[in-house]
């Protein structure tokens, strides 16, 4: 029984420390923290999302994406670039729901290597627009910003990114590892309805559709799947955790925190515990520089597994992976690049925007 439940805080540490963090938290501030419907509506999204993706793996879809993937060149060119582009237009978070489990079919090696590299891509991509993350969204929205100004702001960024981890993944070297992709047979029909749900899930996205209409995916897998319901609900209650957590440290920080100056290293940091979205609702109480607090948010998305949500997903999916084996030396490398593009990327505002700090 004790082995069981050391394995299980080893696999699932992430659900044990954002329920921990939960927990603690709210003793310490003395209430549970109150949850907003968008914050529901995220979980529930996550969840249509995660079914999708399940339903396309299950009717052999993605492997097919991946055998087409592997008879090319440069291929961890293309995901990583794919990732930045994608997570332009739905998202980091989906780009990453989206890659890395085509990523980990792959019979290739250094999936560790590109997995973070495309969280990194997924997180410089998604800055560039505004609807590209929340924390963008929000901003967009709260100042009043015209798409345009938002964009001129935050490009250097962006482009900076997309050069630098294009090179950085032209230059991985993959090799076949010699093991072939399951061949598991198409079922078109069922890839098709799939492929429509999924659309509908990216469509309550970008709001042209209602967050209600969800529920069809969740229809469908109940009614006629009931083998795609084996998703990762570990992940799914991590979440509901953090967004506790970050409502409790919006709590104990807001109290803390009365100097709206430096906003782009404050927000820079707290995203490193509080995640760049919290960070973000925060941090718009004390200041009107929009573009420091736009910088520090899409900075913070680095470094830390909590930087951002999308850090948590790539991270998840990999480890909970059946074929991969070196959880360790993989959050050690995610945690090293990671940083090393959040000091870059601070590196790069000091050089564009030091002469107004004050």
């Amino acid at each position: 029984m004790q082995g069981l439940l050391v394995e299980f805080v080893l696999k699932e540490w992430l659900l044990v420390f954002s329920g921990a963090g939960f927990i603690l938290t709210s003793i310490f501030t003395g209430t549970l923290p109150s949850y907003s419907a968008e914050e529901f509506q995220v979980l529930f999204i996550l969840c249509t999302l995660f079914l999708a993706v399940k339903g396309l793996e299950g009717c052999g879809l993605i492997t097919r994406f991946s055998l087409a993937l592997e008879r090319g060149r440069a291929i961890p060119l293309k995901l990583v670039a794919g990732t930045f582009f994608l997570s332009m237009v739905v998202t980091n978070d989906v780009a990453l729901i989206l890659v890395v489990p085509l990523t980990l079919m792959l019979s290739i090696d250094r999936k560790g290597v590109l997995v973070i590299l495309e969280a990194l891509s997924a997180n410089a991509g998604s800055a560039l627009t505004p609807f590209g993350n929340p924390q963008n969204l929000f901003i967009y929205w709260f100042y009043d910003l015209h798409p345009l100004e938002f964009i001129a702001s935050i490009a250097p960024f962006s482009l900076f990114f997309l050069i630098l981890l294009g090179a950085v993944s032209f230059a991985v070297k993959v090799r076949s590892t010699g093991v072939p992709v399951s061949s598991a047979k198409l079922v078109l029909s069922k890839a098709c309805i799939y492929g429509m749900l999924l659309l509908i899930v990216l469509l309550t996205v970008l709001h042209v559709l209602p967050v209600m209409a969800g529920w069809l995916v969740v229809a469908y897998v109940l009614l006629f799947d009931r083998k795609t319901l084996r998703i990762d609900y570990a992940l799914l209650f991590s979440f509901f955790f953090f967004f506790g957590l970050a409502n409790n440290m919006k709590i104990l920080l807001a109290s803390e925190l009365a100097n709206p100056g430096h906003v782009f290293l404050f927000s820079a940091l707290a995203s490193q515990v509080m995640s760049n979205v919290p960070a973000a609702l925060l941090f718009a109480k004390f200041t009107s520089n929009w573009d420091a607090l736009l910088w520090g948010t899409n900075v913070g998305g680095f470094g830390s597994l909590f930087g951002s949500l999308a850090n948590l997903i790539a991270y998840k999916l990999y480890i909970a992976d059946e074929n991969t084996s070196d959880g360790l030396k993989f959050t050690f490398r995610f945690l090293a690049m990671g940083y090393a593009a959040f000091f870059l990327s601070t590196g790069l505002y000091v050089a564009l925007r030091g002469s107004s700090w004050g």
